[in-house]
Protein backbone atom coordinates (compact mmCIF):
# COMPACT_ATOMS: atom_id res chain seq x y z
CA UNK A 1 0.00 0.00 0.00
CA UNK A 2 1.12 3.48 -0.79
CA UNK A 3 1.61 5.89 2.58
CA UNK A 4 2.60 8.98 3.38
CA UNK A 5 3.88 9.46 6.61
CA UNK A 6 4.32 13.23 8.00
CA UNK A 7 7.07 13.93 11.26
CA UNK A 8 6.20 16.47 13.17
CA UNK A 9 9.32 19.03 14.17
CA UNK A 10 8.34 18.40 17.60
CA UNK A 11 8.58 14.88 17.44
CA UNK A 12 12.01 15.61 15.56
CA UNK A 13 12.93 18.04 18.55
CA UNK A 14 11.03 17.40 21.22
CA UNK A 15 9.41 20.25 23.81
CA UNK A 16 12.23 20.71 26.87
CA UNK A 17 15.21 19.04 25.40
CA UNK A 18 18.28 21.13 24.10
CA UNK A 19 18.43 21.77 20.36
CA UNK A 20 21.62 20.24 20.10
CA UNK A 21 22.66 17.79 17.03
CA UNK A 22 23.01 14.85 19.34
CA UNK A 23 19.87 15.05 20.62
CA UNK A 24 18.25 15.55 17.64
CA UNK A 25 19.77 12.41 16.23
CA UNK A 26 18.10 10.63 18.59
CA UNK A 27 15.28 11.43 17.70
CA UNK A 28 15.25 11.16 14.48
CA UNK A 29 17.16 7.48 15.25
CA UNK A 30 13.60 6.26 16.75
CA UNK A 31 11.42 7.92 13.84
CA UNK A 32 14.16 6.37 11.00
CA UNK A 33 13.02 2.69 13.06
CA UNK A 34 9.64 2.92 12.63
CA UNK A 35 9.52 4.07 9.51
CA UNK A 36 11.75 1.37 8.04
CA UNK A 37 9.61 -1.05 9.84
CA UNK A 38 6.55 0.08 7.69
CA UNK A 39 8.97 0.22 4.80
CA UNK A 40 8.86 -3.12 4.45
CA UNK A 41 5.39 -3.98 3.41
CA UNK A 42 4.62 0.00 1.76
CA UNK A 43 5.67 2.06 -0.55
CA UNK A 44 6.13 5.20 1.49
CA UNK A 45 6.95 9.53 0.91
CA UNK A 46 8.14 10.49 4.24
CA UNK A 47 7.56 14.44 5.00
CA UNK A 48 8.23 16.20 8.34
CA UNK A 49 8.06 19.28 10.20
CA UNK A 50 10.55 21.98 10.91
CA UNK A 51 9.10 24.63 12.97
CA UNK A 52 11.71 23.92 16.49
CA UNK A 53 14.55 23.55 13.38
CA UNK A 54 13.77 26.84 11.15
CA UNK A 55 12.86 29.40 14.43
CA UNK A 56 16.41 28.51 16.12
CA UNK A 57 18.32 28.99 12.39
CA UNK A 58 16.08 31.99 12.48
CA UNK A 59 17.10 33.37 15.87
CA UNK A 60 20.79 32.49 15.04
CA UNK A 61 20.89 34.57 11.78
CA UNK A 62 18.90 37.36 13.42
CA UNK A 63 21.68 37.74 16.10
CA UNK A 64 24.51 37.96 13.23
CA UNK A 65 24.36 41.41 12.65
CA UNK A 66 27.20 41.72 9.79
CA UNK A 67 24.56 41.03 7.18
CA UNK A 68 20.94 40.68 6.58
CA UNK A 69 18.71 37.57 7.87
CA UNK A 70 17.93 34.86 5.58
CA UNK A 71 14.31 34.71 4.74
CA UNK A 72 11.99 32.05 5.25
CA UNK A 73 12.33 29.77 1.93
CA UNK A 74 15.96 30.01 2.38
CA UNK A 75 16.24 28.44 5.59
CA UNK A 76 13.32 25.94 5.07
CA UNK A 77 15.79 25.12 2.44
CA UNK A 78 18.91 24.93 5.14
CA UNK A 79 16.47 22.79 7.21
CA UNK A 80 15.14 20.39 3.87
CA UNK A 81 19.06 19.36 4.25
CA UNK A 82 19.72 19.14 7.68
CA UNK A 83 16.78 17.41 8.43
CA UNK A 84 17.05 15.10 5.47
CA UNK A 85 20.62 14.12 6.03
CA UNK A 86 19.72 12.73 9.27
CA UNK A 87 16.72 10.80 7.95
CA UNK A 88 18.29 9.38 5.47
CA UNK A 89 21.64 8.42 7.23
CA UNK A 90 19.02 6.54 9.81
CA UNK A 91 16.69 5.02 7.38
CA UNK A 92 20.10 3.97 5.60
CA UNK A 93 21.19 2.00 8.87
CA UNK A 94 17.66 0.81 9.50
CA UNK A 95 16.56 -0.62 6.45
CA UNK A 96 17.55 -3.66 5.24
CA UNK A 97 20.84 -4.05 2.96
CA UNK A 98 18.50 -4.06 -0.03
CA UNK A 99 16.54 -0.85 0.92
CA UNK A 100 16.22 2.81 -0.55
CA UNK A 101 16.02 6.19 -0.23
CA UNK A 102 16.35 9.58 -1.29
CA UNK A 103 16.06 12.90 0.02
CA UNK A 104 14.74 15.64 -2.26
CA UNK A 105 14.59 19.33 -1.76
CA UNK A 106 10.99 20.03 -2.60
CA UNK A 107 9.47 23.56 -3.81
CA UNK A 108 5.87 24.43 -3.26
CA UNK A 109 3.93 27.22 -4.74
CA UNK A 110 1.80 29.03 -3.02
CA UNK A 111 -0.56 31.85 -3.95
CA UNK A 112 0.38 35.28 -2.93
CA UNK A 113 -2.78 36.81 -2.47
CA UNK A 114 -3.29 33.87 0.54
CA UNK A 115 -4.77 36.01 3.26
CA UNK A 116 -2.09 34.03 6.11
CA UNK A 117 0.31 36.77 5.22
CA UNK A 118 -2.18 39.03 6.78
CA UNK A 119 -2.71 36.80 9.61
CA UNK A 120 0.40 34.93 10.95
CA UNK A 121 -0.52 31.38 12.46
CA UNK A 122 2.28 29.32 12.36
CA UNK A 123 4.47 28.33 15.21
CA UNK A 124 8.28 28.15 14.71
CA UNK A 125 11.40 28.20 17.29
CA UNK A 126 11.70 27.47 20.89
CA UNK A 127 8.74 28.56 23.63
CA UNK A 128 9.73 32.03 25.60
CA UNK A 129 8.19 33.47 28.62
CA UNK A 130 6.51 36.55 28.37
CA UNK A 131 9.16 39.15 28.97
CA UNK A 132 11.28 37.65 26.83
CA UNK A 133 9.49 37.13 23.63
CA UNK A 134 8.41 40.44 24.81
CA UNK A 135 12.36 41.58 24.21
CA UNK A 136 12.72 39.48 21.01
CA UNK A 137 9.79 41.17 18.91
CA UNK A 138 11.13 44.68 20.27
CA UNK A 139 14.41 43.81 18.81
CA UNK A 140 13.35 42.28 15.60
CA UNK A 141 10.11 42.82 14.53
CA UNK A 142 8.60 38.91 15.03
CA UNK A 143 5.47 38.67 16.09
CA UNK A 144 4.56 36.57 18.70
CA UNK A 145 1.50 34.36 20.07
CA UNK A 146 0.83 32.95 23.52
CA UNK A 147 0.51 28.60 22.95
CA UNK A 148 -0.25 28.00 26.33
CA UNK A 149 -0.46 29.60 29.73
CA UNK A 150 3.03 31.37 29.84
CA UNK A 151 4.21 30.00 26.60
CA UNK A 152 4.75 32.36 23.63
CA UNK A 153 6.63 31.11 20.35
CA UNK A 154 6.72 33.55 16.97
CA UNK A 155 4.44 32.98 14.86
CA UNK A 156 4.28 33.36 10.84
CA UNK A 157 2.06 33.39 7.93
CA UNK A 158 1.25 29.57 6.91
CA UNK A 159 -0.41 30.01 3.42
CA UNK A 160 -2.20 27.16 1.47
CA UNK A 161 0.35 24.95 -0.64
CA UNK A 162 -1.18 25.23 -4.57
CA UNK A 163 1.39 22.70 -6.29
CA UNK A 164 4.31 20.66 -5.56
CA UNK A 165 6.70 21.50 -8.50
CA UNK A 166 8.35 18.25 -8.43
CA UNK A 167 5.40 15.83 -7.77
CA UNK A 168 6.70 14.17 -11.28
CA UNK A 169 10.52 13.25 -9.90
CA UNK A 170 8.34 12.29 -6.57
CA UNK A 171 6.18 9.49 -8.40
CA UNK A 172 8.39 8.11 -10.34
CA UNK A 173 10.94 7.39 -7.07
CA UNK A 174 7.70 5.92 -4.95
CA UNK A 175 7.36 3.75 -8.36
CA UNK A 176 10.72 2.40 -7.77
CA UNK A 177 9.83 1.73 -4.03
CA UNK A 178 12.67 4.00 -3.10
CA UNK A 179 11.35 5.61 0.56
CA UNK A 180 11.18 9.58 -0.70
CA UNK A 181 11.99 12.10 2.40
CA UNK A 182 10.17 14.93 0.67
CA UNK A 183 8.39 18.56 1.34
CA UNK A 184 10.55 18.94 4.19
CA UNK A 185 8.70 21.36 6.55
CA UNK A 186 6.08 21.90 4.00
CA UNK A 187 8.51 22.67 1.14
CA UNK A 188 10.45 25.41 0.32
CA UNK A 189 7.27 27.87 -0.25
CA UNK A 190 7.49 29.77 -3.83
CA UNK A 191 5.55 31.74 -6.42
CA UNK A 192 5.42 32.88 -10.09
CA UNK A 193 6.16 36.35 -10.41
CA UNK A 194 3.93 38.69 -12.95
CA UNK A 195 7.05 37.43 -15.31
CA UNK A 196 6.57 33.81 -14.75
CA UNK A 197 10.06 33.17 -12.52
CA UNK A 198 9.39 31.41 -9.82
CA UNK A 199 10.71 33.08 -6.03
CA UNK A 200 10.83 32.43 -2.83
CA UNK A 201 8.14 33.51 -0.23
CA UNK A 202 8.55 34.87 3.58
CA UNK A 203 6.61 31.97 5.04
CA UNK A 204 6.17 28.44 6.07
CA UNK A 205 3.87 25.96 4.69
CA UNK A 206 1.90 23.88 7.43
CA UNK A 207 3.67 19.91 6.81
CA UNK A 208 0.59 18.52 7.33
CA UNK A 209 -1.62 20.66 4.94
CA UNK A 210 1.42 20.10 2.48
CA UNK A 211 1.34 16.11 3.32
CA UNK A 212 -2.31 16.22 2.54
CA UNK A 213 -1.15 17.38 -0.75
CA UNK A 214 1.38 14.85 -1.29
CA UNK A 215 -0.45 12.13 -0.54
CA UNK A 216 -3.57 13.14 -2.78
CA UNK A 217 -0.74 13.72 -5.83
CA UNK A 218 1.25 10.51 -5.76
CA UNK A 219 -2.59 8.47 -5.00
CA UNK A 220 -1.79 7.22 -1.46
CA UNK A 221 -3.90 4.85 0.45
CA UNK A 222 -3.00 6.49 3.73
CA UNK A 223 -2.05 9.45 5.86
CA UNK A 224 -0.04 9.13 9.11
CA UNK A 225 0.26 12.61 10.54
CA UNK A 226 3.20 11.55 13.30
CA UNK A 227 3.78 14.00 16.13
CA UNK A 228 5.12 13.29 20.41
CA UNK A 229 1.20 13.07 21.81
CA UNK A 230 -0.37 9.49 21.99
CA UNK A 231 -3.31 10.52 19.76
CA UNK A 232 -6.11 13.46 19.02
CA UNK A 233 -6.76 15.08 22.76
CA UNK A 234 -10.77 15.87 23.08
CA UNK A 235 -11.18 19.15 25.00
CA UNK A 236 -7.29 19.38 25.09
CA UNK A 237 -5.68 21.93 27.58
CA UNK A 238 -8.96 21.52 29.96
CA UNK A 239 -9.43 19.09 33.07
CA UNK A 240 -11.51 17.17 30.76
CA UNK A 241 -9.07 16.65 28.26
CA UNK A 242 -8.86 12.94 26.97
CA UNK A 243 -7.54 11.22 24.14
CA UNK A 244 -9.48 9.58 21.46
CA UNK A 245 -8.35 6.14 21.27
CA UNK A 246 -10.28 4.57 18.43
CA UNK A 247 -11.92 4.49 15.01
CA UNK A 248 -13.61 8.01 14.19
CA UNK A 249 -15.34 10.14 11.43
CA UNK A 250 -14.42 13.39 9.70
CA UNK A 251 -17.70 14.30 10.84
CA UNK A 252 -17.26 13.71 14.45
CA UNK A 253 -13.87 15.35 14.83
CA UNK A 254 -14.87 18.86 12.48
CA UNK A 255 -17.46 19.15 15.64
CA UNK A 256 -14.85 19.42 18.11
CA UNK A 257 -12.05 22.24 18.68
CA UNK A 258 -8.80 22.15 18.19
CA UNK A 259 -5.41 24.70 18.34
CA UNK A 260 -5.01 26.13 15.23
CA UNK A 261 -0.97 26.20 15.61
CA UNK A 262 -0.48 22.89 16.28
CA UNK A 263 -3.04 19.81 16.25
CA UNK A 264 -6.06 21.85 13.95
CA UNK A 265 -3.99 21.58 10.66
CA UNK A 266 -3.96 17.54 11.54
CA UNK A 267 -7.34 17.54 11.94
CA UNK A 268 -7.96 19.06 8.76
CA UNK A 269 -5.27 17.14 6.51
CA UNK A 270 -6.63 13.63 8.32
CA UNK A 271 -10.44 14.61 7.47
CA UNK A 272 -9.88 15.97 4.12
CA UNK A 273 -7.67 13.32 2.42
CA UNK A 274 -10.58 10.71 4.34
CA UNK A 275 -13.15 12.21 2.77
CA UNK A 276 -11.62 13.05 -0.91
CA UNK A 277 -9.97 9.28 -0.87
CA UNK A 278 -11.63 7.01 1.07
CA UNK A 279 -8.58 5.91 2.26
CA UNK A 280 -7.58 6.19 6.20
CA UNK A 281 -5.79 8.75 8.35
CA UNK A 282 -3.98 8.27 11.74
CA UNK A 283 -2.66 10.78 14.07
CA UNK A 284 -0.88 9.61 17.39
CA UNK A 285 3.24 9.26 18.58
CA UNK A 286 5.88 8.21 15.63
CA UNK A 287 7.10 5.19 17.93
CA UNK A 288 3.53 3.69 17.20
CA UNK A 289 3.06 4.22 13.06
CA UNK A 290 2.47 0.51 12.81
CA UNK A 291 -0.09 0.22 15.19
CA UNK A 292 -1.71 3.27 14.15
CA UNK A 293 -1.76 2.08 10.72
CA UNK A 294 -3.12 -1.11 12.09
CA UNK A 295 -6.01 0.55 14.42
CA UNK A 296 -4.27 -0.22 17.60
CA UNK A 297 -2.67 3.00 18.51
CA UNK A 298 -3.36 6.71 18.09
CA UNK A 299 -6.66 7.99 16.47
CA UNK A 300 -7.69 6.58 13.42
CA UNK A 301 -9.63 8.40 10.79
CA UNK A 302 -12.13 6.59 8.34
CA UNK A 303 -14.94 6.95 6.32
CA UNK A 304 -17.54 4.71 8.52
CA UNK A 305 -15.53 4.44 12.29
CA UNK A 306 -17.49 1.20 12.51
CA UNK A 307 -15.51 -0.80 9.66
CA UNK A 308 -11.36 -1.89 10.77
CA UNK A 309 -9.05 -0.25 8.04
CA UNK A 310 -7.42 -2.41 5.88
CA UNK A 311 -3.93 -2.14 5.70
CA UNK A 312 -2.53 -5.14 3.37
Amino acid sequence: MRVVVALGGNALLRRGEPPTIETQRRNVQIAATAVADLARDHQLALAHGNGPQIGLLALQAAAFKATEPYPLDVLNAQTEGMIGYLLEQELMNALPSEGRCATLLTMVEVDASDPAFKTPTKPIGPVYDAAEASRIAAETGWIFAEELPGQWRRVVPSPVPRRILEIEVIRYLVDAEIVVICAGGGGIPTRRSEGGRLEGVEAVIDKDRAAYLLAMEIGAKALLLLTDVEAVFENWGTPHQRPIRRAVSPEELEAMEFDPGEMGPKVEAACAFVRATGGIAGIGRLEDARAILEGRAGTLVTASKDVAPAVA
